[in-house]
């Protein structure tokens, strides 16, 4: 299978304890998550935040505020799918934590979800919708020789 073209820009905020999210966020494996989730060539910003930083862009962007895992800018598709992609880095360890996974692979799941919301896929529309893309994820991942994120 042939992969599209990534041009990746991948930034870490102002975060307390940096090393684990740097550690579980190589840049190779961030573009592996999502150059397998792609559609078409793209150019893709990764930005790793606090939990400050994510709320106020899920409160004045979504008007919900509280910190959420990721958030998908999407500002085109065609010629080229091009996005922003904020990860929470607190609310994604949580979660790794109480799902008992190891966070690189929590963060993979959280890259392949934003990617495919930034082509356009959505969970929110329908439970058919959201079936769909939780199917889609789940064979990226096992692609990336990951397991199923919703077993």
């Amino acid at each position: 299978m042939a992969l599209h073209a990534l041009t990746l820009s991948l930034q870490f905020g102002e975060l307390l304890d940096a090393a684990p999210h740097r550690a579980a966020l190589p840049r190779h494996a961030v573009a592996r998550c999502i150059r397998h989730a792609l559609d078409a060539d793209a150019e893709i910003t990764v930005r790793i935040v606090d939990a400050e930083e994510g709320q106020a862009l899920n409160r004045d962007y979504r008007g919900k505020d509280y910190a959420t895992n990721v958030l998908t800018f999407d500002y085109a598709t065609e010629p080229l799918v091009m996005a922003d992609l904020v990860l929470c880095a607190p609310v994604v360890a949580r979660e790794a934590a109480e799902l008992k996974k190891p966070l690189a692979e929590h963060y993979a799941h959280l890259l392949v979800h934003g990617t495919l919301h930034a082509q356009g896929w959505d969970h929110e529309t329908s439970e058919a919708d959201a079936e769909e893309m939780e199917a889609r994820e789940t064979e990226i991942l096992r692609g990336l020789g990951q397991p199923d994120p919703y077993a």
